[in-house]
């Protein structure tokens, strides 16, 4: 086996152990969905709740972050470090405003008079902080491997021969994308 074809097992084996979390997590989320279906037949589930402003505002930053983390695989590929440096720093600046929109989207919803906890809040807002508390962890990892891949960036570990880092970091914030707008789109669409 030359040293190539190893190259290749390594990159398909690790794309495959990514792929296989990233299917177990949309399954942790399917369940959390359909047990949110279940419940909306509760008699104290909110009808009327409305998804808070911030909500919107942070599906369009983590689609951009998706946008930006494509084109830093794209620039590394073509051995253009300085846009791939810079789409990295945009991609890690845009997935922390992500969260901090997720957590005004919090207040928001507090200063609405909802409560997530104690004996003020329903299960309908104490659902919708679960799912996006759950998914935030999620995207915490996909910060820390972003953090990674842009100290191994500056350490030139990348370039058009060598992408692997990049592309797995890419696959998780593209999932992360995918995840996000999915529940966006139930939370909204499905009251």
């Amino acid at each position: 086996m030359t040293i190539e074809e190893h190259k290749q097992r390594t990159a398909r084996s690790y794309k495959l152990i990514l792929l296989f979390a990233m299917v177990s997590m949309f399954m942790m989320f399917a369940g959390l969905t359909s047990a949110f279906v279940v419940s909306k037949s509760r008699t104290d589930w909110l009808k009327d709740f409305q998804l808070p402003s911030a909500f919107f505002y942070s599906t369009a930053v983590i689609i951009a972050c998706s946008v930006t983390f494509h084109l830093a695989k794209k620039a590394i590929q073509k051995d253009n470090k300085k846009a791939t440096t810079s789409f990295l720093l945009v991609t890690l600046a845009l997935g922390i405003l992500f969260v901090i929109l997720q957590f005004v989207g919090f207040r928001q919803i507090v200063d609405n008079g909802y409560f997530f906890t104690g004996s003020e809040s329903s299960i309908t807002t104490t659902f919708l902080y679960i799912v996006t508390i759950v998914h935030m962890a999620h995207l915490f990892g996909g910060l820390i491997s972003l953090l990674i891949i842009i100290y191994n960036h500056f350490k030139q570990k990348y370039n058009s021969g060598q992408t692997l880092g990049i592309e797995l970091g890419a696959m998780y914030w593209h999932f992360l994308d995918f995840l996000w707008v999915y529940l966006f789109l139930f939370l909204y669409f499905f009251k």
